[in-house]
């Protein structure tokens, strides 16, 4: 792979399609959401968890991880100067072990709500995370532009661009069940980002505390019965949302040959085709997008509605003192 193999669409690899070195963020929604096509080319995709930080290079146009899994614990507290640090490291430690890429597109999946670039909220990461300025703050440390996903969305954009989602017209949901429950929304090909669906209240609780796979270690519940509630917590989400596909993703996941059988469910209920790589693979994809959609961005399209979120994350940076 030559060092401009940066993403392009797979249909013009060998066109003269220009690059461009113009920050290719995530400080507009336009590229998480647009429609997933195939991608060429390498992107660096990053899964920041509340106990782990993992890396990797991946081949965009196969999914595939072209460099070892680098992983590093969270520091503890996981507030945002040591996490960054860490990032740094493992960012390192990957581009250590791959010929330089021009224009190499960065993606990171993080444990909370993006609006803009902006951390909203801070599921498993120290409170000072919310509201702070993640992209802005991880581009200048990276020294490259970088593209901010929620970790969920992450995982959705993995299983949308190449696994179990790919080609599914109507509405997927993606479910990551682990330490709690992370959720990605597909509608009609296109992610709706930011969805909370592990927060639902179901006996006055948010459903992760009841059903997430920590809840059910810490509850004591046997497969079965765990089962019984989650199909609980799935009837009130097809309630909701009416999908028709659900994937089932996340550590809980890895042992579904214990509790599989006894899940119901109206609508299509698979595995998820990638597990502890999805947010790594998830994340480089959506970078990949991202860097595709502001390369054939022209300037007639950069609309003041399109800079105001520039402010916004002004104003968020100033906030963190």
């Amino acid at each position: 792979m030559s060092k401009t193999d940066a993403p392009i669409p797979a249909d013009t690899a060998k066109s003269s399609t220009p690059r461009t070195s113009t920050p290719r963020t995530s400080a507009a929604p336009a590229a998480a959401t647009a429609k997933a096509i195939p991608l060429t080319g390498m992107a660096l995709g990053i899964d920041v968890g509340g106990t782990g930080v993992k890396a990797a290079m991946v081949d965009l146009a196969t999914a595939e991880l072209v460099t070892s899994r680098i992983r590093e614990d969270t520091p503890q507290p996981s507030e945002p100067a040591a996490v960054i640090e860490t990032v740094a490291s493992v960012v390192g430690r990957v581009l250590a072990e791959h010929a330089p890429v021009e224009h190499l597109a960065i993606g990171i999946g993080l444990p909370g709500a993006i609006k803009y670039g902006i951390m909203k909220t801070a599921a498993n990461l120290d409170k000072g995370w919310v509201d702070f300025d993640a992209t802005t703050t991880l581009s200048e440390k990276l020294g490259t532009p970088v593209h901010v996903i929620n970790d969920a969305d992450a995982a959705g954009m993995a299983e949308l661009a190449y696994g179990e989602a790919k080609g599914y017209d109507g509405t997927t949901i993606l479910l990551t069940i682990g330490t709690g429950i992370g959720s990605a929304l597909i509608s009609e090909g296109r992610l709706v980002p930011n969805t909370e669906f592990g927060h639902l209240l179901m006996h006055d609780q948010a459903a992760e505390t009841l059903v997430g796979g920590v809840a059910r270690e810490r509850r004591g519940l046997k497969w079965k019965e765990w089962a019984s509630e989650f199909n609980e917590y799935l009837a009130m989400l097809e309630f909701f949302t009416w999908p028709d596909r659900i994937i089932l993703g996340g550590g809980v996941s890895k042992r579904s040959a214990k509790y599989w059988k006894y899940l119901k469910a109206n609508a299509d209920l698979v595995k998820a085709r990638y597990l502890n790589t999805s947010g790594i693979i998830g994340a480089a994809y959506a970078a990949g997008l991202a860097a595709h959609a502001e390369a054939a961005r022209t300037p007639a399209a950069r609309t003041p509605a399109a800079r105001r979120p520039a402010a916004r994350r002004s104003t968020a940076t100033k906030k963190r003192g």
